[in-house]
C-alpha cells in the first residue's frame, strides 16, 4: 500500500463493508499510522445491499475520517446510462458504473480485496493488474512479478488494479479478523433468518429477492460467507456464531465462498472471467 501511494498520483480503495474490504481498510490504517489514510474509499452501490453492511461501512468511514465516494447504480439507471436486466439483478451493470466513476475521478490505482482462492479467473491475476484505457483486463497482457517487484508504469488513461490480499485465503482473512479483533457486519455470524431454497442455495427473503410460486419460506440458522448484492448472494446453514466457530467451519469446507453462495458466478463456467474482461474486479 505504501508503494502504491508513493508511485501513483490518485489511488482509491474499493470499500463495500464486506469482510475483505474491511480487512483492507484495517491494513491501510496500520500502513499509514499515525497519519490518516491518504486516499479515498469508494463503494459501487447496487442499491441492493444488506442494511447491516452499509451501517458498518458508514461507521468505519466516520471513525477513520476518510472520504467515501459512492458510485450509485440506481442513479445510473435513473439517468439512462445503464439498463436494469429483466431479472432485476444488478451485479452485471456494476461494471460500467465503476468505470465511469474511475474516469470521473481520474483514479490511477484502485485497491481491491480480491483473492486468488475465490475463483479460477482471479487465480490468473497479478498483484498489480494492468488495465487498458478502457478499464479492460487481458490475462495474456500482464506483467511479471519476480521477487515481489512490481511494474506500475502506465500511460494516460490506463490504470492498475492492486490486490494486496491476492495470496490470502478465506481462512487467512478470518484468522486476521480474530487477531486484530475486527468488527464485521452481524450477518457473517449465525443467526435465524427467513429463507427459501432456489437451485440448492438458501436466499433470504428480501425486498430484492422474493420467493417464486412453489418456493417455501422457512426459518433457518444461517450465516453469510460473502455479502454482495442481496438479490444474488445466498446464505449457508451454520451454527457458527463466534469468530472461533467460523474459523473451524471455514477450515473444514472444500467449496469457496463465491462458489457456495454467489449466484452471479453460476451464470456460466467463465462468468467471472467475462466480467473481468469487461472491467470488473
Amino acid at each position: 500500500m505504501r508503494e502504491v501511494v508513493a508511485e501513483f498520483e490518485r489511488p482509491v480503495l474499493l470499500f463495500s463493508g464486506g469482510k475483505d474490504s474491511i480487512v483492507m481498510l484495517k491494513l491501510a490504517e496500520k500502513a499509514f499510522h499515525p497519519a490518516r489514510i491518504p486516499f479515498a474509499v469508494m463503494h459501487v452501490d447496487t442499491g441492493h445491499n444488506f442494511d447491516q453492511v452499509l451501517a458498518l461501512r458508514d461507521k468505519r468511514v466516520d471513525e477513520l475520517k476518510v472520504q467515501l465516494i459512492v458510485a450509485s447504480v440506481q442513479e445510473a439507471i435513473d439517468a439512462g446510462t445503464v439498463c436494469e436486466p429483466p431479472d432485476g439483478t444488478r451485479n452485471r451493470i456494476q461494471t460500467p458504473v465503476l468505470l465511469d466513476a474511475l474516469d470521473k475521478h481520474r483514479f490511477t490505482a484502485i485497491f481491491g480485496g480480491a483473492r486468488r482462492d475465490e475463483d479460477k479467473a482471479r487465480a490468473k491475476e497479478r498483484i498489480f493488474s494492468f488495465r487498458d484505457e478502457f478499464g479492460q483486463w487481458d490475462p495474456k497482457n500482464q506483467r511479471p512479478e519476480l521477487w515481489n517487484l512490481y511494474n506500475g508504469r502506465i500511460h494516460t488513461g490506463e490504470s492498475i488494479r492492486v490486490f494486496p490480499l491476492s495470496n490470502w485465503t478465506e481462512l487467512d482473512i478470518w484468522h486476521y479478523i480474530k487477531r486484530e479483533d475486527i468488527e464485521l457486519p452481524s450477518i457473517y455470524y449465525a443467526h435465524e433468518r427467513e429463507v427459501f431454497d432456489r437451485d440448492g442455495m438458501l436466499f433470504a427473503v428480501h425486498e430484492t429477492k422474493q420467493p417464486k410460486p412453489g418456493e417455501e419460506v422457512f426459518t433457518a440458522m444461517v450465516r453469510y460467507r460473502t455479502v454482495g448484492d442481496a438479490s444474488l448472494t445466498a446464505a449457508v446453514r451454520s451454527e457458527a456464531d463466534t469468530v472461533d466457530l467460523v474459523i473451524a467451519e471455514v477450515a473444514s469446507t472444500r467449496v469457496t465462498e463465491r462458489g457456495a453462495t454467489r449466484g452471479d458466478d453460476k451464470f456460466s463456467e467463465a462468468a467471472m472471467e467475462d466480467r473481468k474482461r469487461e472491467g470488473y474486479f
